[in-house]
């Protein structure tokens, strides 16, 4: 199903979160370059970015349009609506996807982005499912995640607890009043072993990482 009211995925009212956004799109800036060394997109590659957001509050958000040159070759597409990319950025198109199929051809891509939707969709069967959709609509792939060996969960901004078994730790998050966070559907953290799992040996994809203050934040999957 798409959908039709924003996601909060930002935790936007946390006291934190201004703070955050400043961390947050260094560490994207650095990332859309490490994206060019690693991908070397040209000017006629089809490009689609899974996973934009009807947010306009945060630098952040959308930094992938706001930073790509060519915007006549991309495709944005979410669950949620953000129609106005196109009238914000003209050439770009946008589709809104409905159900868990992304609505695009076998290879109608040369480069796949995902910057951190993944840990957003569900169980791992549902992750697996949505890295093979990934696999499937482009030859090139840059897919990033939140580590979850990380020593802070950047959603909710609390330490060391998301290093917990699951379970113990959605119900922790459940009391301390991050009932959203609890939730499998809304926050499945990978490990790098878990994230690799999901890419069959032929995919070809290496697996590295972004770092802050010396640890890997995040976890980066490339198919140049």
């Amino acid at each position: 199903m798409s959908q039709t009211s924003p996601i909060d995925y930002f935790s936007l009212r946390h006291p934190l979160r201004r703070a955050a956004s400043l961390v947050s799109y260094s560490a994207r800036k650095k990332m859309f370059a490490h994206f060019v060394r690693a991908i070397d997109p040209s000017p006629k590659d089809r490009v689609v970015d899974v996973g934009v957001t009807p947010d306009r509050s945060l630098p952040e958000s959308n930094f992938f349009e706001h930073l790509y040159p060519y915007k006549a070759q991309l495709t944005a597409t979410s669950i949620e609506d953000a129609t106005f990319l196109e009238s914000t950025f003209p050439g770009l198109t946008f589709v809104q996807t409905v159900g868990t199929t992304l609505p695009f051809a076998d290879n109608e891509f040369d480069i796949v982005v995902c910057f951190a939707v993944l840990e957003h969709v569900g169980n791992r069967d549902a992750q697996r499912a949505f890295v093979r959709e990934l696999l499937r609509i482009g030859r090139k792939l840059y897919l990033t995640t939140p580590n979850r060996g990380f020593p802070v969960e950047l959603h909710t901004f609390l330490p060391f607890l998301h290093w917990l078994p699951q379970a113990l730790h959605q119900r922790v998050l459940r009391r301390l009043g991050f009932a959203f966070w609890a939730e499998t559907a809304n926050l499945n953290l990978l490990s790098r072993k878990e994230l690799e799992r999901f890419f069959p040996a032929e995919a070809n994809v290496s697996i590295t990482g972004h770092k802050l203050l010396g640890l890997t934040s995040n976890l980066i999957a490339i198919r140049p």
